[in-house]
């Protein structure tokens, strides 16, 4: 997560008067009833001043609808957290039109949405999203209008490209596929690699790129590459040709919604092999469509931005939080990646004077905004250590987690 400065933060997170309970975007602006947050302090008695706008839209319904209600769960608890410590300078922090704005997981529609809040809700700034072909569709209408766009999870290299007023808390597909790569190489030993990519998807498309250059230049040999739709039903086709050259490994770099049906038609074609995939596969929906526990995708791995089960005190303060807030709900990484974006954002607002008309959406506040947020460093957030670069990315490690029955446990991390 980006912060305005280079000291260390200390998360404080406290379980008491947790009231609140967060499903959702459907739910009613974060109030000051939520245990405080990894990097943006403490102290206070709730926020009572004239609330500050944060902008967020997602995928809260079509095929990636688990990411956009996990991440505003966890955007949520952010926002919760520090409006019970008294908000910024005793000004609570809250979502546009008291909710995250659903983008239907379509492009068209993100461009609705992004051009409504921009022009109509006049946000500080705006979290979001998930998807990098919806990232790519929004960034720049936020970068045009200069109002500072964090991405929790979009991994596509191209999305901090677009302006300097785009960031991410995540790290980006090149490292993603290079961490891949190396694990298949040298954890698993793996010499012959395949690959199922989705032909229209930025994501999918970014990681085989990445993936690929990887494990060749390790001395691996990447023996069929085939390309899906998704949404697709029969896979059979391409995994016949893909078993026929008899792979070590499968890298299927693809969103939960299909892995499931891959996964299982790749075991009816006779493909052993493990499948590998990216932090696309990371939802509560992944093991249920590939068969259960035990199903087509046990012994699976696929690459992720943090492990539930790390034993990082920081981690485990968010789980706990995550957990009281959430009926029990485990959080997943989308919904720590956008606790952590809105953890950030909050930072590097602490970092900068109140303005003196009280505008914390003018131009001029924006723009100290936009630099405070770039010149994060070393802030330790549950997805991993950040700092943000030059080019706007977040340097970070990336978890491989092996699938285990229903769990994913953590395999290796893999540093930058």
């Amino acid at each position: 997560m980006p912060i305005a400065f280079s000291r260390r933060l200390t998360p404080a997170i406290t379980l008491a008067a947790l009231t609140v309970v967060l499903n959702g975007c459907a739910n009613k602006p974060s109030g000051p009833s939520e245990p405080s947050s990894p990097g943006v302090g403490t102290g206070g008695g709730g926020a009572g001043g004239t609330p500050i706008i944060v902008g967020e839209y997602g995928s809260l319904t079509g095929p990636q609808s688990t990411f956009g209600t996990s991440t505003d769960a966890g955007v949520q608890l952010a926002l919760a957290t520090v409006n019970k410590a008294g908000g910024v300078n005793g000004h609570p922090l809250q979502l546009a039109e008291g909710h995250c704005l659903n983008d239907e997981s379509k492009p068209d529609t993100t461009l609705t949405v992004i051009q409504k809040m921009t022009t109509q809700d006049n946000p500080t700034a705006v979290l979001g999203e998930v998807a990098s072909t919806l990232s790519l569709t929004a960034a720049p209408v936020c970068d045009k209008a200069q109002i500072p766009m964090i991405s929790p999870s979009s991994t596509n290299p191209k999305v901090t490209q677009i302006g300097p007023y785009i960031f991410r808390v995540c790290f980006i597909d090149q490292f993603q596929g290079k961490a891949e790569a190396e694990f298949a190489f040298n954890n698993l030993k793996a010499k012959r690699a395949a690959i199922l990519t989705d032909q229209k998807s930025d994501y999918s498309t970014g990681l085989t790129q990445f993936f690929t250059q990887s494990f060749q230049q390790l001395g691996g040999q990447v023996v069929s590459a085939q390309i899906y739709a998704a949404g697709a039903l029969d896979f059979h086709p391409q995994l016949q040709q893909i078993a026929a050259q008899r792979p070590d490994v499968l890298y299927v770099p693809g969103y939960y919604t299909d892995i499931g049906p891959i996964a299982k038609q790749a075991r009816e074609v006779g493909l052993k092999a493990p499948l590998l995939g990216g932090d696309g596969w990371d939802s509560p929906a992944l093991v249920k469509g590939a068969g259960g526990p035990g199903g087509a995708l046990e012994g699976s791995y696929f690459t992720d931005h943090y492990s539930v089960n790390s034993t990082d005190p920081t981690v485990q303060q968010f789980v706990s939080a995550y957990k009281a807030a959430n009926k029990g709900a485990v959080p997943d990484a989308l919904a720590a990646l956008g606790y952590d974006a809105a953890g950030v954002l909050i930072a590097a607002m602490k970092t900068i004077p109140a303005p003196p008309d009280g505008n914390y959406a003018s131009a001029s506040y924006r723009a100290k905004l936009r630099d405070a947020i770039a010149a994060t460093k070393s802030y330790k957030g549950v997805t991993g250590t950040i700092t943000i670069g030059p080019d706007r990315n977040a340097v970070k490690p990336a978890s491989v987690l092996r699938i285990v029955g229903d769990q994913f446990q953590l395999a290796a991390t893999i540093n930058p």
